[in-house]
C-alpha cells in the first residue's frame, strides 16, 4: 500500500483540521437521535425492545432486558486464572492512580471572618456505557466502574449493545461481576441512553452518564444533557506518535497499527517526524507487521482513510502542529533531551505516552488513568475521565453577626449599582439589632 506524507506550508492546519473534525456530527444524525429519544421517553421498554430489535438484531422482551444474576456468574467463572491477574493488576493501578486525585474537603475564613469551604459527595447513580460488538471492551469497564467505585458512588448501572442471539460477551460481564456490578442491561446505542436519562419500568434514570461511543451514541448524550450530567464526548480512538532521530521504525509501526485495530473505521492515526528518512523505514515495517495481525483487513481499510503523516523541520512546528490536533493519546518516541522540551510546550493532549518504550496500549489497558479521553480536538478544552467527575461539590459560606457587619457596607453597594435593594435589605435586617 503506498503512503505519503504532508509537509509544513500554510495549508497544512487546515488539512488537519478538516481531517481531524470528519466524523463531526451531520444533521442526519442529529434527526434521527431526537426522533429515537422521544420514542423512548414516550414509548419506555417496549420502545427499548423494538430499537434493540431493529439495531441489534436481538429480540428481548422488557423482561430479558436486564442480565440475570446466572449470566453474570457464568461470566466470571468464564475467566481463566491468567484473565483474573490482569484484571487485579489493572485494578489496583487504576484503583491507586484515581485515589491520589481524590479531591479533600476543606474549610477556611474569608477577609469578613466569615467560614467559608468545599464539601464533595458522590453522585447517588450513574450509569456507564460500554461498548460491545466485535470488539467487546472489557478494559472500558475497569477504567469506569473503578473510578465510581474510588468516589463511593452507591449505584452503578451498566449498559451495553447485546450480540444478536441476545447475550453479552462473556469476558464482558465478568470483568463487571468481578467489580461487584449487578445492575446490567442489555442495550446499546441511542436507546440504551434514552432509557439512562428518561427512565423506564425496567431501567431507572440516573443522574449521570458516562462512556465512549459512537457519533450516534456521543449525539444521544449531548441531547440529554440538562435531563442528565454527561462526562465528555469520547468518539472513536486518535493517536499520534511524534519521533525523532532516536525512534524506532518497529516502535513506531507497532503503535500506528495498534490504533487503527480498534474496528469502528472511523479512527484518526497521526505520525509526525523530524527525520525524513523515518517515514519509508517506518511504512516499511507497517508493511510486514500488518501481515501478522487479526484485523489486518479493517487496518488496512482504516489507513487508507484515517491516516496523516507530517514531516516537520523543528520541534517548534511539531508542537504547533501537536497543540493544533490535540490528539486523545500522544506517544513521544523522542531522546530524553527533547521529552523534556514537548513535554512542557505541547499542552493539549489527552494523555502522554513519554519515552520510547511507554506504549499507548500500557494506558489503554492497565497503567492506571482512566482511557476514556476527548477525541476530535477536545482535549483543547477538555480533559480525561477522573474521579472528579463522578463527584459533586457544594460550596459552603458560614457567617455570624461579626461577620456580616464587615460585609454590609460592600453588600450595600452591590445592591445599588445592581438595583436590587432586597438583597441589601436581607443583609441589613441581620445588623439591625446588633448583639
Amino acid at each position: 500500500m503506498p503512503y505519503s506524507f504532508l509537509k509544513y506550508d500554510s495549508s497544512l492546519l487546515s488539512e488537519l483540521e478538516t481531517f481531524a473534525c470528519s466524523t463531526s456530527t451531520n444533521q442526519d444524525i442529529i434527526t434521527t437521535v431526537s426522533s429515537i429519544l422521544e420514542e423512548i421517553k414516550v414509548g419506555g421498554d417496549k420502545a427499548v425492545a423494538e430499537k434493540t430489535k431493529l439495531y441489534d438484531h436481538a429480540t428481548l422482551t422488557s423482561d430479558q432486558l436486564r442480565v440475570s444474576e446466572d449470566e453474570l456468574a457464568s461470566g466470571l467463572a468464564s475467566l481463566s486464572g491468567e484473565e483474573l491477574n490482569a484484571l487485579d493488576d489493572a485494578r489496583k493501578n487504576i484503583f491507586d492512580f484515581h485515589q491520589q486525585s481524590f479531591p479533600q474537603d476543606w474549610t477556611g475564613k474569608n477577609s469578613h471572618g466569615a467560614e467559608f469551604g468545599e464539601k464533595y459527595y458522590p453522585i447517588k447513580r450513574v450509569g456507564l456505557y460500554i461498548p460491545g460488538g466485535n470488539v467487546p471492551l472489557v478494559s472500558t469497564v475497569l477504567m469506569t466502574v473503578t473510578l465510581a467505585q474510588v468516589a463511593n458512588v452507591p449505584e452503578v448501572a451498566i449498559v451495553t449493545p447485546p450480540a444478536p442471539d441476545g447475550t453479552i460477551s462473556s469476558k464482558l460481564l465478568g470483568a463487571l461481576q468481578y467489580l461487584g456490578i449487578n445492575e446490567v442491561y442489555k442495550v446499546g446505542g441511542v436507546q440504551a441512553i434514552g432509557a439512562l436519562a428518561y427512565g423506564t419500568n425496567q431501567i431507572p434514570s440516573v443522574d449521570k452518564i458516562f462512556g465512549p461511543g459512537n457519533a450516534f451514541v456521543n449525539e444521544a448524550k449531548r441531547q440529554v444533557f440538562g435531563t442528565v450530567g454527561i462526562d465528555l464526548l469520547p468518539g472513536p480512538s486518535e493517536v499520534m506518535v511524534i519521533a525523532d532521530e532516536t525512534a524506532n521504525p518497529e516502535f513506531i509501526a507497532a503503535a500506528l497499527l495498534a490504533q487503527a485495530e480498534h474496528g469502528s473505521g472511523k479512527e484518526k492515526v497521526y505520525f509526525l517526524f523530524t527525520e525524513r528518512d523515518l517515514f519509508q523505514q517506518t511504512m516499511k515495517e507497517l508493511e510486514g507487521q500488518i501481515q501478522k495481525l487479526t484485523h489486518r483487513q479493517s487496518i488496512m481499510s482504516l489507513l487508507k482513510s484515517g491516516f496523516k503523516a507530517v514531516y516537520l523541520k523543528d520541534l517548534d512546528q511539531v508542537v504547533e502542529v501537536a497543540n493544533f490536533i490535540a490528539p486523545e493519546h500522544l506517544e513521544l518516541q523522542v531522546s530524553e533531551n527533547h521529552l523534556e522540551f514537548l513535554v512542557q510546550n505541547i499542552t493539549t493532549a489527552g494523555a502522554l505516552l513519554l519515552g520510547h518504550f511507554s506504549a499507548t496500549a500500557l494506558g489503554d489497558f492497565i497503567a492506571g488513568p482512566s482511557h476514556v479521553l476527548p477525541t476530535g480536538r477536545s482535549s483543547r478544552f477538555s480533559s480525561g475521565l477522573r474521579v472528579h467527575d463522578f463527584l459533586r461539590r457544594s460550596s459552603i459560606i458560614k457567617y455570624n453577626q461579626q461577620a456580616v457587619i464587615k460585609a454590609e457596607e460592600h453588600i450595600n453597594s452591590f445592591a445599588k449599582m445592581e438595583r436590587l435593594d432586597g438583597h441589601g435589605a436581607s443583609v441589613n435586617v441581620r445588623t439591625a439589632q446588633r448583639r
